[in-house]
């Protein structure tokens, strides 16, 4: 469990894909310990277990299902991704629960720059748009955001400068391809809905 709220940022430094798996080496300032090996780590947004580190690379492992639903089928080297260790008990709450099961991916619609903030459209497939809900949480990218306006087949965020300044969103431009997790409480009232039909 995550809570969103990024505060470290890798680098893709090898990324090997074979047999519609992947492994994936990220360089990073994050500081690790033996004890955290086989650890969950949310990367952009995707949880991932912790396989290797040496000083600041860290190896990771992505399953067929995983590859198939996130951005990293896409990934090259180079590329920034969102870090964020799993929360302990006791710690400060903030952003909103998220789980790192990427739901689905977004495609950057429009970016327009309000003062110092981004204002971001995301478009999604119809069919995902009953899991939105106005000032709801939403994660783009591992990032716990708030929708601000929902349309037909997109919504919109606002980014505040600091999240810029800390995220890989900074770096998005249009039809730029993102994760998305959609709110766990959404999701689960959604099927109890469902059920009641």
């Amino acid at each position: 469990m995550f809570n969103g709220i990024i505060k470290n940022t890798g680098k893709i430094s090898k990324i090997y894909k074979k047999n519609k798996n992947c492994t994936l080496y990220i360089l990073s300032k994050m500081k690790f310990k033996k004890s955290e090996i086989g650890s969950s780590i949310s990367c952009s947004g995707a949880c991932l277990t912790l396989e290797e580190f040496n000083r600041n690379l860290s190896k990771f492992f992505i399953s067929k299902e995983t590859l198939s639903k996130t951005i990293f089928k896409y990934s090259k080297k180079g590329d920034v991704i969102n870090l964020e260790k799993s929360l302990k008990f006791g710690e400060r709450m903030s952003g909103h629960f998220v789980q790192g099961h990427v739901d689905s991916t977004a495609t950057v619609n429009k970016i327009s720059i309000v003062g110092k903030s981004w204002v971001i459209n995301f478009k999604i497939s119809k069919i995902l748009m009953k899991y939105l809900i106005q000032k709801g949480s939403i994660t783009v990218n591992g990032v716990s955001l708030t929708i601000s306006k929902i349309f037909k087949n997109s919504f919109q965020i606002a980014v505040i400068p600091h999240t810029l300044k800390l995220t890989n969103l900074i770096y998005l431009k249009n039809k730029d391809i993102v994760n998305i997790e959609f709110d766990i409480l959404s999701k689960y009232i959604k099927k109890i809905l469902n059920k009641k039909k």
